[in-house]
């Protein structure tokens, strides 16, 4: 496949000039990005400090984002998985817009400019290519229907242009062996072919959210969408289909604070070009009169 990424190059990489809120709605391993170098404090998977940390929340607080998180016991936070995000966005998005805190709102007519959304790491186990077009809603972890489900965001975004969305791909996991119990119990059958055939699936899933040529974003006409690829990152760019930065061994293992570090250092710029990016859509969009956002 011919992988046509979006390319931010031409946007400047210095910090907001006015201060963002950003939400991230995540899972464990997004709550170990974020965190800060240390023992393991903090709950529901928002973590202040974590072995594994990436750092992500100071760095982003230093480029003038005012960081907010939502992760297990919230009501946008429970339900992770690929299935759970069309229900999610499309009954939830005023929520999600003004969500400060897990199940605490704003007051004050503050709203998240931005929103990050991450799928927990067992998304990367997908089952098989499944029949198109299929279902967005589905638990059943095929490739068409994590294509469904993606595609269909797109119609909840294009109702926010002043937001910027940001899926956040799936961490990858360590590569299962044909012996490991997780492994079996999947796949109802063991051998390096079936993991091979696996690790495949999610490597094509993953750059099809990131190709602009032939993946879902290939015909939306709005700024206002941009994927970050964790999973790529984490796999050494694409030196594997599985995790290159391990925090340990078995099927529990997410990425070490190598790895977290690295996805972290990389985001920052990415989010700033896409901040400018989109400033300059919105500036467009509403030069009619209507005030713009100021980035």
């Amino acid at each position: 496949m011919n992988i046509i990424e979006l390319d931010l190059t031409a946007y400047s990489s210095v910090k907001p000039g006015n201060a963002v809120h950003i939400l991230f709605i995540h899972h464990s391993a997004g709550g170990q990005l974020m965190a800060d170098q240390g023992g393991i404090r903090g709950e529901s998977s928002i973590l202040k400090t974590h072995p594994n940390a990436g750092g992500l929340r100071t760095m982003l607080s230093r480029n003038n984002y005012i960081v907010h998180e939502a992760a297990y016991g919230s009501k946008i936070g429970d339900g992770t998985d690929v299935c759970h995000w069309s229900r999610k966005f499309r009954d939830h998005m005023e929520r999600i817009l003004t969500t400060r805190y897990q199940d605490t709102l704003y007051t004050d007519g503050t709203r998240n400019k931005v929103v990050m959304f991450q799928a927990s790491d067992s998304s990367n186990l997908i089952d098989a290519e499944g029949a198109e077009p299929g279902s967005p809603a589905t638990a059943e972890k095929t490739v068409a229907n994590y294509k469904a489900s993606y595609r269909s965001l797109l119609e909840y975004f294009r109702n926010e242009p002043e937001t910027l969305f940001v899926p956040v791909t799936a961490p990858p996991i360590l590569k299962p062996e044909a012996s490991q119990g997780i492994f079996r119990r999947i796949l109802g059958r063991s051998g390096q072919e079936q993991a091979d055939e696996m690790g495949k699936r999610a490597r094509s899933f993953n750059n099809w959210l990131k190709n602009i040529h032939s993946g879902w974003l290939k015909d939306y006409p709005l700024r206002n969408v941009v994927v970050f690829d964790y999973y790529d990152i984490l796999t050494f760019n694409g030196a594997s289909n599985w995790l290159r930065y391990p925090s340990g061994t078995g099927s529990e293992c997410l990425p070490s604070k190598e790895g977290n570090t690295k996805a972290a250092q990389d985001f920052i710029p990415f989010i700033n070009r896409a901040m400018h990016r989109m400033g300059k859509q919105v500036s467009n969009f509403y030069r009619s009169g209507q005030e713009a956002c100021a980035f």
